[in-house]
């Protein structure tokens, strides 16, 4: 049976009988399975996109019904990293996005080839070309395909999201945007760095999970260590009991004892574990209670020694 090409070029074929039979011999036969191609490319890419939605839709919940389950500190740290329901929303919508546009690319570009296949046109020569160019790409291009693999595996793993303090290695900043290829960022200099993803080695994440608080108290070494310890508990319960302070502090501030000690001074440490990123202001609030609390009950503290001198 001649292919609808060659009928189409064919000069006999004009405006004759026998022409717009075999076309309609056509229609019936290779035109229906194209037809029938495209129809099956449409309704598969209809199907698979509604699984991927589903799933989004059934994991977003799932992730919501977990989170209604924790309790402050586990709800504290769920909201400041990845498990928080807005960044997880946000990443599993960006995945369902890159997943229905590799599904709608696949099934039109087989869908092409198999009506070039029914039409006549030859593929074996396409295929080859493209073969060669896709080489020839794949060489020129590598760095550029290294960059988008390591962006959606960033994005699948939520190795950051915008917000989250990282460090790279060759910048540590603020993220404000993540795409595919390049990742920008700001550091504390006000400086905005464009980095490759396919460039990151290692990622520190200052954002996800919990940071902690160390304060570090030094007291005359000859005061009493009971009547220390006791005020900088207080001082800790306290804090931690704030209602100012609840939404950075995971928990009460814990009282480890003495941590070292001198001739002429002992050293307290206090650890507290904070949401990301609220450890530098809890630090400094707890400085500022403790010293206030320590003056109000005659805690001296350690002398100060001359450059040179003796104390």
């Amino acid at each position: 049976m001649r292919t609808l090409i060659d009928l189409l070029v064919s000069p006999s074929s004009v405006l004759t009988a026998a022409s717009w039979h075999a076309v309609g011999d056509w229609l019936l036969t290779d035109g229906l399975r194209i037809l029938v191609t495209l129809v099956l490319a449409v309704a598969l890419r209809w199907v698979i996109h509604r699984f991927i939605d589903r799933s989004v839709r059934l994991m977003t919940a799932k992730s919501a019904r977990k989170q209604d389950q924790l309790n402050r500190a586990g709800r504290l740290i769920a909201d400041m990293s990845e498990t928080s329901r807005e960044r997880y929303v946000q990443r599993m919508t960006t995945v369902g996005s890159l997943l229905r546009s590799i599904v709608t690319f696949v099934m039109f570009g087989i869908a092409g080839l198999t009506i070039m296949a029914l039409v006549g046109i030859p593929l074996a020569p396409l295929l080859a070309s493209a073969g060669v160019g896709g080489v020839a790409l794949g060489f020129g291009a590598q760095s550029l395909v290294k960059d988008f693999l390591s962006g959606i595996f960033m994005i699948l793993e939520d190795q950051y999201g915008v917000g989250d303090v990282i460090d790279t290695g060759e910048a540590v900043g603020t993220v404000e945007e993540v795409s595919l290829r390049v990742t920008r960022l700001r550091d504390a200099n006000g400086v905005t760095w464009y980095i490759r993803n396919g460039e990151v080695v290692r990622i520190g994440n200052k954002s996800q999970g919990s940071s902690n608080a160390v304060v570090d108290i030094p007291v005359a070494y000859d005061e009493d260590l009971d009547k220390v310890l006791a005020t900088i508990r207080d001082v800790a319960e306290d804090m931690g009991h704030d209602t100012a302070w609840e939404d950075r502090l995971v928990d009460v501030p814990t009282v480890l004892g003495v941590e070292a000690m001198t001739g002429a001074m002992m050293t307290i440490r206090v650890i507290a574990a904070c949401a990301p990123g609220q450890n530098w202001a809890v630090q400094r609030e707890l400085r500022q209670r403790v010293k206030t609390a320590l003056d109000a009950a005659g805690v001296k503290a350690p002398p100060v020694i001359p450059l040179g001198g003796q104390a």
